[in-house]
């Protein structure tokens, strides 16, 4: 059979016609398909993009997972998990929950100027809350329990790593020596001892001490100013400092004396840091706030917890917008014992319920005039014990969040952690002056609602007065 002829004759004009529509179908579908494919992958890359916002337990593609940073899994010993070619910061608060707040800002951003990986303790709480042998009465608040660390690390650009992802927290882990650089006894002369706290203990670490050198004070001489200098405690992060500050250890309870490490750099005390002045949190310009504390966001967890609280506050249904509102911070109790010379009573200290309804008032002024935003509703929190005072507040239609049985329901850093949210999520803020919760919060408001905020004064009769 003659195969040339057999093919000529099977492709006659009509056979060709009809594949030659079939090869421009295709043709056209595949431009189709690719011309999808074009318009896909963008999309696609902008959903990643919003997707690596958000926090991911566990995913060792991400730049800054704490697996990229450890040897492994927490060991018994910290150094055993630490990896030669990397150096790392970490220190330990030993305040009340906002103050440890502000001392991890501050490590936070001490991180990122000497180039280090910072190592997060929990935090414990207070020590009227442990008994003569040293144990707490309540869990530890792990900071990414509180914290979005995933959207912290990726904000921050740093990899961020908690302690016990570090060191196991159980009857295996042992205790170990190490080195630290005490700030405590430079920056006050009241106590000349290192700073005292619970998280080496709960850690199991054994820490000798070194003295930090006089300079590090950023008002040399002034005993009623405690601040030291971001760079000073930078400085010696650096060989050269580092061997220039030296000084004998003091020995560790364990009677061990070490200068201090230089793989795992650590301080004492954290908390009182600033760049050019004191009080530097509160103002504008403030580093640790820009480039640490504004990325410092809520987890979704604690979020709905206040969110819950303020439905129950405003007494509206459970998929009811939250209105917008004030939010209020009062601070009296201990407080007390900072009031003037002389005052006979807490009323010639604290500022009236008018003094705080005035502030109110321009805050309210303000958003209406700025925004167009109409904020009646106002929630009050506060230490106040004095249920003659709540009423004052109930009878300015103002409410509080009901925390009669939060405690017992959820724990005892839950009320602490739902009123700090409810602050944040207010429209504006009023808040006491010189309180760090206040402080904070107004921060919070400031950055992430761009809302007016106030701070009320106190001490003494009139305090307040324009």
């Amino acid at each position: 059979m003659d195969c040339t002829a057999s093919r000529s004759h099977l492709l006659t004009r009509p056979r060709l016609i009809w594949i030659s529509r079939l090869v421009i179908i295709a043709s056209v579908a595949c431009i189709g398909l690719f011309a999808i494919w074009q318009f896909q992958v963008p999309e696609k890359l902008q959903l990643h993009a919003l997707w690596t916002t958000q926090p991911l337990k566990s995913d060792s593609t991400r730049p800054f997972n704490s697996s990229l940073y450890l040897n492994g899994a927490p060991t018994s010993i910290s150094r055993e998990n630490l990896r030669p070619e990397m150096k790392y910061i970490t220190s330990w608060g030993s305040g009340g929950w906002t103050n440890d707040v502000i001392s991890m800002i501050n490590l936070l951003y001490l991180a990122l100027i000497t180039e280090r990986i910072p190592i997060i303790p929990v935090f414990l709480p207070g020590h009227q809350l442990l008994n003569s042998y040293g144990y707490a009465g309540e869990n530890p608040l792990v900071f990414s329990d509180v914290f979005d660390l995933a959207y912290l690390r990726d904000a921050m650009k740093i990899p961020i790593l908690e302690w016990h992802q570090v060191k196991g927290q159980d009857d295996f882990s042992q205790k170990e020596s190490i080195g630290c650089w005490s700030v405590w006894p430079v920056i006050q002369k009241q106590d000349p001892a290192p700073r005292k706290s619970f998280i080496p203990w709960f850690l199991k670490l054994d820490v000798s001490y070194t003295k930090a050198p006089d300079w590090i004070k950023l008002k040399p001489g002034n005993e009623n100013d405690r601040v030291s200098t971001f760079w000073a405690l930078a400085a010696l992060a650096f060989p050269a400092t580092r061997q220039a500050s030296l000084v004998p250890p003091w020995p560790s309870k364990k009677n061990v004396t070490l200068p201090p490490d230089q793989h795992l750099l650590c301080f004492d005390c954290l908390y009182y840091l600033s760049v050019r002045e004191s009080d530097e949190l509160e103002l504008d310009y403030s580093p640790a706030w820009r480039f640490v504390g504004q990325h410092m966001r809520w987890t979704p967890y604690i979020e709905r917890m206040a969110t819950k609280y303020l439905r129950k506050a405003f007494k509206i249904a459970e998929h009811d917008e939250i209105p917008p509102f004030i939010a209020v911070h009062v601070r009296h109790n201990d407080f007390i014992d900072w009031c003037d010379e002389g005052f006979k009573s807490p009323d010639d200290c604290f500022a009236p319920l008018s003094t705080i309804q005035k502030r109110v008032k321009q805050v309210q002024d303000e958003l209406l005039t700025a925004k167009g935003i109409d904020t009646m509703h106002v929630v009050v929190t506060s230490d106040e014990k004095n249920n003659t005072w709540w009423e004052g507040i109930r009878e300015l239609g103002w409410v509080r969040l009901d925390h009669e049985e939060t405690k017992e329901r959820y724990g005892f850093w839950h009320p602490i952690l739902i009123d700090a949210v409810v602050q944040s999520m207010g429209a504006g803020f009023v808040g006491t002056a010189r309180s760090t919760v206040s402080i904070l919060a107004s921060r919070r408001v400031e950055t992430w609602r761009n809302g007016p905020t106030r701070m009320v004064r106190w001490g003494r009769p009139g305090a307040d007065d324009d």
